[in-house]
């Protein structure tokens, strides 16, 4: 007995896998008492028996009992599991709770059993430990103990696979959602045939409101909204997998071959499956989904490829219309490839500290006096050359990225406000675009309160650029909180780019704003037709009913800029006057024309190459770095 304990807690701390350690202690007692057949059988949370081992008994018999509930009247080990005690039968030919199974046992001569159950420290079933007599009798004295000790052998061997489980569990399933993650993913993808074209599909689902969910109604109902999709997820991939690989994404691995035969109905039916609501006590949330997907293909040289394939296809369905599903096509390949680039660009300015905010001024039309600014942003390579914001743009569609980017451009331009205060440069106002993502995200004011921490007084000389979309999402009740807790700040709005969208003058109604800025595409025919002078003038008159004031914006030939202040219009801002510059550039500007400063002299025009005539006074220092043709396109 002694040598059964240490061999069996030799197989235990080698980690052997649950298996073979009952297989060992099965045999050893067997060599003890030759006359009786051992078998262990595990019993699952939902109390459903599965063999673990039997060395003596057929396979066949073993397979029988596979799947069984445990009962009152399950033979003894379902029956032992059931009541959570031992159950000893001297004549499974005549105990009725052997009725439904003594047939089988009868025929390979087992006329007794006795079963005794194995509990975990609360309790919970585990097991059962049995042994099978070949006479009608019940367990000697020397077997009773010995089944003492395997017994408690057993409950050492299943505490400790009990515990690997979990953990391995725990690295490999996603907590909130219960589904298999990333890493489990990972693992999965490895080992994939990556043999045969079309033996597998990924598809990739990202769920398109679990950021407006948590924040309009908290994480709490954005966990239930992940947790709700998730289940429906699972059970609309079985019998294939389905992952939770990130924050709001998904992927379903689909080898069943009448799915990979129909891809685009299995992607519909799943959009449609995920659509009903979940309702709350208050409100109701229907999830939205975009799914993308790929089959692995001919061209594919591993399962990496169709993944970037599926990333492909998701992006595209996402950027002509989210809620909707596209699978992967090779035209697809240049645009995405584009956008992940000019994304990985961004990321690594920002992690090297490459971004710079470079200003155009916002000039008095009468007297050509600077009375603003607009932050710009410019992206310096590792060459050393500096990009204009068009050459990035693929980049800030992505909300994270333009969120990442409104944040450093704050920074940056809290830190040359100080700079000029510091320098004795009266106050100048200070326009910096921002999207509708950051409104919406509600984190576009603890930005600005955080970037100018130090000095809360410049606050006051922000105006924020907002476009279209964030007109159209002012009923957002996130958006408008966020823009009327903006204004009570002392934070100025301007409609930035009017008209070059869906904006109607209906807007200008209702959207609470300080500043509208005309877009260029109305000051380059001013002086061609009516109609351009025409909506100019009537903008001119709704914002002069509203209180706020008017920027042209892209103003390139004196003509223009005339025909403007004719007509009233107060601002300006372009190439006739000075492109965005850097920040050195611009406090030579500042000081020798803001139309604060003790020394303000007109603006002078630009020259014909679009660069401001700069006097001695106004170039500091020049730029240290080159600039990229098309750096006059303002982003």
């Amino acid at each position: 007995m002694i040598d059964l304990r240490l061999t069996t807690l030799e197989h235990i701390a080698r980690g052997d896998s649950l298996g073979r350690v009952m297989d060992h202690l099965c045999r050893a007692f067997e060599a003890n008492f030759p006359e009786v057949i051992c078998a262990v059988l595990m019993v699952d949370r939902g109390g459903i028996l599965h063999p673990l081992a039997s060395p003596s008994l057929p396979e066949s018999y073993s397979a029988a009992l596979d799947n069984l509930a445990i009962g009152p009247n399950v033979g003894s080990c379902g029956t032992a599991a059931y009541i959570r005690a031992p159950v000893e039968v001297r004549d499974i030919a005549t105990d009725p709770r052997w009725a439904n199974f003594r047939d089988a046992a009868l025929s390979l001569g087992l006329r007794a059993c006795w079963s005794s159950p194995i509990l975990d420290p609360s309790g919970l079933v585990l097991a059962t430990f049995a042994l099978y007599f070949r006479h009608s009798r019940g367990p000697t004295q020397g077997e009773r103990q010995l089944v003492d000790i395997c017994i408690h052998l057993c409950e050492l061997a299943m505490a400790r696979h009990l515990r690997v489980t979990e953990r391995e569990r725990s690295a490999n399933m996603d907590a909130l959602t219960g589904l298999p993650n990333r890493g489990s993913f990972e693992q999965t993808l490895e080992h994939l045939d990556c043999e045969t074209p079309g033996s597998w599909a990924l598809m990739l689902v990202d769920l398109d409101n679990l950021k407006t969910t948590n924040d309009t109604f908290g994480h709490e109902a954005g966990d239930r909204l992940l947790q709700e999709t998730a289940g429906r997820l699972g059970k609309l991939a079985t019998p294939d997998w389905a992952f939770r690989i990130g924050g709001d994404e998904f992927a379903i691995l689909i080898v069943a071959p009448e799915r990979l035969e129909a891809l685009d109905a299995y992607a519909r039916h799943i959009l449609t499956h995920l659509s009903p609501s979940l309702d709350f006590a208050t409100f109701s949330i229907q999830p939205e989904a975009t799914i993308g997907y790929a089959a692995f293909g001919a061209q594919d040289r591993n399962a990496d490829d169709t993944r970037r394939h599926a990333d492909h296809a998701l992006y595209h369905a996402k950027s002509v219309h989210r809620g909707s599903f596209r699978g992967y096509s090779q035209d697809m390949n240049d645009p995405v490839a584009a956008r992940l680039s000019s994304i990985s660009a961004v990321q690594a300015a920002m992690a090297e500290g490459r971004l710079r905010a470079w200003y155009q001024p916002i000039l008095r039309l009468n007297d050509r006096r600077i009375v603003g600014l607009e932050a710009l942003c410019r992206m310096v390579t590792p060459q050393g050359t500096v990009l204009p914001a068009s050459a990035f743009a693929e980049a800030t569609l992505a909300p994270g990225i333009a969120s990442q980017l409104t944040r450093v451009m704050l920074e940056m331009v809290a830190a040359d406000l100080r700079l000029w205060r510091d320098s004795g440069i009266p106050p100048i106002s200070m326009a910096v675009n921002v999207t509708a993502t950051d409104l919406r995200g509600g984190r576009l004011l603890p930005a600005i309160t955080q970037a100018f921490q130090e000095d809360r007084d410049l606050i006051s000389q922000l105006v924020l650029e907002v476009n279209e979309s964030v007109y159209f999402d002012r009923h957002d009740r996130n958006m408008a909180v966020a823009i009327d807790a903006l204004r009570e700040q002392g934070i100025r709005i301007a409609l930035d780019d009017f008209g070059t969208g869906f904006a109607s003058l209906t807007h200008l109604l209702d959207f609470p704003f300080d500043s509208l800025k005309i877009d260029k595409s109305f000051i380059d025919r001013l002086t061609v037709d009516d109609l351009s002078s025409t909506i100019i003038a009537a903008l001119l008159a709704i914002a002069d009913k509203r209180g706020a004031t008017v920027t042209a914006e892209g103003i390139e030939h004196a003509g223009q800029a005339a025909r403007l202040s004719e007509m009233g219009c107060p601002f300006g801002q372009g190439y006739l006057f000075s492109p965005a510059v850097d920040r050195t550039q611009t406090a030579g500007l500042l000081i020798r024309h803001a139309a604060s400063g003790p020394i303000s002299a007109p603006m002078p025009l630009a020259d014909t190459n679009g660069l401001p005539a700069l006097g001695a006074q106004d170039s500091v220092i020049a730029p240290d770095v080159p600039l990229v043709d098309g750096a006059r396109t303002a982003f």
